[in-house]
């Protein structure tokens, strides 16, 4: 393109003035306007690129833009122009006809590899795009494949890849040529443009608090001048612009009722986030109750103040929220429906980062609901929350005994404290090592050789070997365990033992919505409706809890319950 400049007309470089883009307009009026929609391509792929952002810095993206990318297309347009100044006939075929001789197959390789390169920027920016609209809900749950272990923005969405080649097939064979397929491509760009000068006009005002005065000055400059390309392409519509804007709406339509479909979901959820101390009355612990009811546990009067029964085993309940002062719905809807909990209550909440993996020791951080258990309160429960990257595999049949083993360790370091009484809601992490299997750590002679009122005791003898006493400590600055400590340490280890080696229960939602009955003919209830119709549609096509948990199913129960929104 180089040697095209300065063989043939060295003067296009003119064309950097914007007086002679003024002169255009005012020679050609109203074909000058219409002609700017034909010159978007000129620079579409632009906005592309930006949409990267998500798989490279933003410093990358500028020194490629700067440094590569505009250089380049402007060597290649200005060495067109040149060309075409000596040879207008060439204008039907700029690209390969400005080629040196000898070239054109070289060219048409560069071609390709181009076509290639911005396919793939239009594939990964529709990636980045996915992944951030389901981050804000706007968008249903999919699978995201993280691709690189250096680059953590890196993803790929195999279900949208497959629906872009579908939708670049169809597209490509309905445009029968290559002129209303660039006015389809070129109103899309140009809205976009304008939307981003809005919107960051929106954000100079409300988030940066520019003066009102800077941000209405850019916003004319910048979008005057995008408007005047919008005006232009719109003018395109009838010639197959349409289908762009048609596309548009209907994912915008998606995207809009999605998120009113989760607001009303979430409202619905709202009404049954209970802390534990408003479900369970914990002050009834001096209290006598019969063999099979958990002494002094009940619902509290808000709840019937029924005595709750005790269950043998850990129940792990599921927890999608995560919040810390709230109850997974799982477990409020599990007592209310079998008025019991288990020996041991677990509230398990999944937190993936935007790392590709968390150290063993980092994973899961634990602690203790409601207080203590005391002598006539045996049931524990207890807040874990398990943080893991996108390559960690977290969930599958040995979780119980990964949530067991932190357990284990956080009431000896609970235990181990002096001030037993104070920060009874400090976060401990666990074991950094899988725990022993019980087997293991209870080996010795056989429980048929000892007699059963020993067993208990021999149980305890070889938990405690794991309890450091006397001189020893959990680490060099941990105090020392009196004997009243160990004892306290004893009872947790035998009743979160005994827990464990009876059953684990891994308890999911499943949550069932209704839309709430439209009284009379009002349009708006019915509008609602339908809206909320399509959200349920959409929201049971697209995936299953259940299918995703790699747990043992045997030891897998579903509590359902029914939402009105």
């Amino acid at each position: 393109m180089l040697k095209n400049l300065t063989k043939h007309d060295h003067s296009v470089l003119k064309a950097f003035s914007p007086s002679f883009a003024i002169q255009y307009l005012l020679r050609n009026k109203t074909d000058g306007w219409k002609s700017l929609g034909g010159i978007l391509l000129a620079f579409t792929g632009v906005e592309a690129l930006f949409a990267d952002l998500g798989a490279f810095t933003r410093r990358a993206v500028q020194m490629s833009w700067l440094c590569f990318a505009y250089p380049c297309l402007l060597l290649a347009y200005i060495g067109q122009a040149a060309f075409i100044s000596d040879h207008p006939e060439a204008y039907s075929n700029p690209f390969f006809n400005a080629v040196p001789p000898g070239m054109f197959y070289p060219s048409l390789v560069v071609a390709v590899l181009a076509a290639v390169v911005a396919s793939q920027t239009m594939v990964t920016a529709t990636f980045q795009l996915l992944s951030q609209i389901i981050k804000l809900s706007y968008f249903p749950q999919v699978k995201l494949v993280h691709t690189s272990k250096i680059f953590h923005g890196q993803i790929y969405i195999p279900w949208a890849n497959w629906l872009l080649m579908v939708g670049t097939i169809v597209v490509t064979v309905a445009y029968n040529n290559t002129t209303k397929l660039g006015q389809a491509y070129g109103v899309c760009v140009i809205l976009v443009t304008f939307i981003t000068t809005s919107m960051v006009s929106l954000v100079a005002l409300i988030v940066w608090r520019v003066h009102l005065a800077i941000v209405l000055v850019g916003f004319l400059v910048f979008g005057a001048l995008d408007g005047v390309y919008l005006s232009s392409a719109l003018t395109k519509v009838p010639e197959g612009a349409w289908f762009t804007l048609v596309l548009a709406v209907l994912l915008s339509s998606i995207f809009v009722l999605w998120r009113f479909g989760k607001e009303n979901q979430w409202q619905a959820e709202a009404c049954d986030r209970f802390a534990l101390s408003e479900i369970i009355d914990w002050t009834h612990a001096d209290r006598q109750g019969v063999m099979d009811i958990v002494p002094g546990l009940r619902f509290t009067h808000m709840f019937g103040s029924a005595p709750i029964s005790a269950i043998k085993g850990m129940g792990i309940f599921f927890d999608k929220s995560g919040l810390p002062n709230t109850t997974p719905t799982a477990f409020v809807q599990f007592l209310q429906k079998f008025q019991a909990a288990p020996a041991v209550v677990v509230f398990f909440h999944i937190r993936t980062l935007s790392i590709p993996t968390v150290p063993l020791e980092e994973r899961f951080a634990v602690n203790r609901c409601l207080g203590k258990p005391t002598s006539r309160v045996r049931t524990q429960f207890f807040r874990t929350t398990l943080r893991h990257g996108y390559t960690d595999e977290v969930v599958d049949e040995d979780l119980g005994s990964q949530i067991y083993g932190q357990l284990r360790s956080f009431l000896i370091r609970e235990g181990a404290r002096t001030d037993l009484d104070s920060s009874p809601e400090q976060e401990i992490a666990g074991l950094t090592t899988p725990p022993e299997p019980i087997e293991s750590m209870l080996s010795g002679p056989s429980s048929s050789s000892i007699p059963a009122s020993h067993q208990e005791g021999y149980k305890l003898d070889k938990i405690m070997e794991c309890v450091p006493s006397g001189r020893q400590s959990l680490s060099n600055h941990a105090p020392r365990i009196s004997s009243e400590q160990q004892e306290r340490i004893r009872r947790g280890l035998l009743s979160l033992v005994a827990a464990y080696e009876d059953q684990i229960v891994y308890i999911v939602g499943k949550e069932q919505m209704r839309i709430r009955e439209v009284d009379g003919c009002e349009a708006k209830g019915w509008c609602r409706r339908i809206a909320l119709a399509a959200f349920l549609w959409l929201r049971s096509n697209t995936g299953n809890k259940i299918a995703n948990l790699n747990v043992d199913i045997d030891k897998l129960v579903e509590i359902g319950f029914v939402k009105v929104i």
